[in-house]
């Protein structure tokens, strides 16, 4: 079964995401920080992270460069998860290493789309 992490601060996006993963079939983990993310990534990278752009941008930008140079960092999938569509923003995001975009309020239909883009459905 293919893994997920998702991180973000809210646990209500946490939960409802988390459950989204286990409809698509992926074993779920959530946290609320970066640093507790990227210990959860040292003990074993997940498929998949859900990571949401944050109140603090230039800390999330760091934790995807710093996951992408982890061990398994560049295999895994980074869906940046943000609340508006800010070129400026997704630019830097995927500059620093996501892989796609999934604008909030998200849905089943959404992230499965996301996750077919990005390879996760083979």
């Amino acid at each position: 079964m293919k893994r997920g992490l998702v991180v973000d601060n809210s646990a209500v996006i946490r939960m409802v995401a988390g459950r989204i993963l286990g409809m698509l079939r992926f074993q779920s983990e959530e946290v609320a920080g970066h640093a507790k993310a990227l210990e959860r990534c040292e003990r074993s990278m997940p498929d998949v992270i859900l990571v949401d752009a944050g109140r603090t941008r230039v800390e999330t930008l760091d934790f995807l460069r710093t996951l992408r140079n982890m061990p398994g960092g560049k295999e895994t999938k980074i869906i940046y998860c943000a609340m508006e569509n800010d070129e400026m923003a997704i630019g830097r995001a995927l500059r620093a290493g996501a892989d796609d975009v999934l604008l909030k309020p998200f849905d089943r239909n959404s992230m499965q789309e996301k996750f077919e883009d990005v390879g996760l459905f083979a």
